[in-house]
């Protein structure tokens, strides 16, 4: 069974084409964004004389950064409530959409920094429209928020059905001010995605579709677009992959592969498809004996077998290395194992299994 409520607009007229769409969501919106996101992506330049037209205010909080916490969300919400907004539109990558996600379920519900996580409290929220600057998270079509808990210094997700957007935009014109580092790694969080539709316990054949296009667009361009930002056959099909890959863990969720990279984010400040990237390969050898037919079906599509494919992956400089010793590593153990994500991965790891895979990016000398 597959389940999407998010109504999609995709390509280089999508914003145009969805105009009216957003004056179904209220009259006032809140729109949730970076500092920089939606001016230098070029949507607040296209989107503001759109719902001008269409007779919606709106009211700016721009002060979402990457890994946003639950405070920058309560904050949010307060801008939500006091200005009177009956809608939220996030702008930018996965950082404004869970956000923007997130606030919209905090203003509904009255919810404090400490409530997020309870699922309980979440009896409604408000619409939601998302619009993608990224080719990587997918958010724009999940029912996920990641978020960073500063009380307790761990980054971590929520999902609920009433968060999925009612609208997604996705232009692929919006991307192409994507610096080279930024495009990399978003996508590698894509690709992310689109591996843990075949790893998850929740897999679905449905999917396998996307998710086998989704791979193949991202291996035939990746290199395309980090050679010439401003191509824009590239961008389209990375941000295609990305949707493809942000439909396949709505229904799949996310495994180890997004659990352990969780940690390092927030103790080293790596980015979050980078932090993926990190650990893609050992993974994909780990899981590999016990998911081998889905295995053999993707490679068979792509052309090629796994070597190969990991092969092509070694031309990115994904493969990090952290300062973190023995210690720091162990201590992370427990948190990753009981991760949710981790749940519902093909294989189980063993403390030392995990241990193993955690010291792959471990400097030497730690």
């Amino acid at each position: 069974m597959l389940y999407l409520p998010t109504r999609i607009f995709f390509g280089n007229t999508a914003l145009e084409e969805a105009a009216e769409m957003f004056s179904a969501l209220g009259k006032k919106a809140l729109i949730v964004s970076s500092k920089s996101a939606a001016d230098k992506s070029g949507v607040n330049a296209c989107l503001l004389p759109i719902l001008q037209k269409q007779g919606i205010a709106v009211h700016v909080y721009k002060e979402i950064c990457e890994n946003p916490s639950t405070e920058l969300v309560i904050k949010g919400k307060e801008e939500f409530l006091r200005h009177g907004c009956d809608f939220v539109i996030g702008i930018g990558g996965g950082s404004p959409l869970d956000a923007a996600k997130a606030i919209s379920l905090a203003a509904a519900n009255d919810l404090g920094a400490d409530q997020l996580y309870d699922a309980s409290l979440r009896q409604k929220a408000y619409p939601i429209a998302a619009i993608p600057t990224t080719h990587g998270t997918g958010s724009e079509v999940t029912q996920y928020s990641v978020l960073t808990d500063l009380s307790t210094g761990k980054k971590a997700g929520f999902g609920s059905d009433l968060i999925f957007p009612a609208l997604a935009v996705i232009n692929p014109q919006f991307m192409r001010s994507l610096s080279p580092k930024i495009s990399l790694n978003t996508t590698i969080d894509a690709l992310s995605h689109l591996l843990e539709g075949i790893y998850s316990t929740q897999r679905s054949p449905l999917l396998y579709p996307m998710i086998f296009r989704g791979i193949k667009l991202i291996r035939d361009n990746l290199e395309l677009c980090l050679k010439e930002p401003q191509n824009p056959v590239a961008r389209e099909a990375l941000s295609l992959a990305s949707m493809y890959g942000g439909i396949a863990i709505a229904h799949t969720s996310t495994t180890l592969q997004h659990a352990i990279g969780y940690p390092f984010t927030t103790a080293f400040g790596i980015p979050h498809g980078l932090a993926n990237g990190m650990f893609m390969e050992v993974i994909m050898r780990f899981y590999a004996p016990v998911i081998k037919d889905e295995l053999d079906a993707l490679f068979t599509y792509l052309g090629c077998d796994m070597e190969s494919f990991l092969g092509w992956l070694d031309k990115f400089p994904i493969k990090v290395r952290v300062p973190a010793d023995d210690a720091q590593l162990r201590a992370w153990i427990p948190q990753i194992l009981a991760a949710r994500n981790t749940v519902i991965s093909p294989v189980q790891p063993s403390a030392e299994e995990l241990f193993t895979i955690l010291k792959n990016v471990q400097k030497e000398g730690s």
